[in-house]
């Protein structure tokens, strides 16, 4: 178990030398809300009885205090009261109006944990009138506990505090922390926006194989089969993408016959040039 699995396990959250569970506020019930939910119930981190969402859908409300057995309501300064943490997982567009209505609602000692997209620490500690701020950026493969976070805080951020962060975003799968929010940015490009990239290649080889003749049924299970091992084989192999591909890779073979071709498309290229222009917009986004 590494330093970072040992912060959760069946049962409870390790705190102080005691197991204890973390009171949790949900503002935004949202689908990523409710990853984050599920992920730290499943985990042990929080009990359903100490966990509070608000969100304006009554809909939505109605459904998850169903589902999980949680407190709902529409008012989120009564429903940040006594939490420990603060989940914010509104639409970016519902931000402002979500930091506004909490103005002077949080405690010194609560922290607050950002999933929104492109909402910058800064504003949202302004908006907040509170400093001990917590920005992530999930991605979609959370939903079944095979997420990649990156996240950053800002120095008001305890210790403690990042524990608990590492906590709940490990709950959904692998976590990164790093110093430059910048690279918030960046990794959105990368992890956050990359299963879409993951996903238009699935559609296009998949394409390609009824192109050529094979059945769509086929074509998708040899398709996700080859995608799904050949990551597993770069995880677990040892050796580093460019010589797998090296060894896979027969002069005047077939493979070499198809790797031409997307080299004559300049593959490589236009993968950096999606990239830079996710990064340009994740950019824009946090600055508007």
């Amino acid at each position: 178990m590494t330093s970072r699995d040992a912060m959760y396990y069946t049962g409870g959250y390790k705190r102080a030398g005691r197991t204890t569970t973390m009171r949790l506020t949900f503002v935004g019930g949202g689908n990523m809300g409710e990853v984050i939910l599920s992920a730290v119930l499943t985990a042990g981190l929080a009990v359903a009885d100490e966990v509070t969402v608000c969100d304006i859908n009554r809909e939505r409300r109605d459904y998850l205090a169903k589902r999980f057995g949680v407190a709902v309501t529409d008012n989120s300064r009564r429903a940040v009261a006594g939490s420990n943490v603060v989940i914010l997982a509104v639409k970016p567009q519902d931000m402002a109006k979500a930091t506004d209505e909490l103005n002077g609602n949080l405690k010194p000692g609560q922290l607050v944990l950002s999933v929104v997209a492109g909402a910058r620490i800064a504003p949202i500690q302004r908006g907040l009138g509170h400093t001990a701020v917590v920005r992530s950026m999930p991605n979609t493969p959370a939903q079944i506990g095979q997420g990649m976070t990156v996240w950053t805080c800002a120095v008001k951020v305890s210790t403690e505090q990042r524990r608990t962060a590492e906590a709940i975003l490990g709950a959904m799968g692998r976590e990164i922390a790093v110093e430059n929010e910048d690279d918030i940015d960046k990794a959105t490009a990368v992890s956050g926006s990359g299963p879409a990239y993951l996903f238009l290649f699935i559609e296009a080889l998949a394409s390609a194989a009824v192109d050529i003749g094979l059945a769509a049924d086929v074509a998708h299970e040899l398709v996700l089969t080859t995608v799904l091992g050949a990551g597993r084989l770069v995880e677990q192999s040892g050796h580093a993408p460019a010589e797998l591909r090296r060894m896979v890779t027969s002069p005047g073979g077939t493979t070499a016959a198809a790797l031409a071709e997307l080299a004559n498309g300049k593959f490589n290229e236009l993968v950096t040039r999606a990239v830079r222009a996710a990064y340009r917009r994740a950019r824009e986004l946090g600055d508007g």
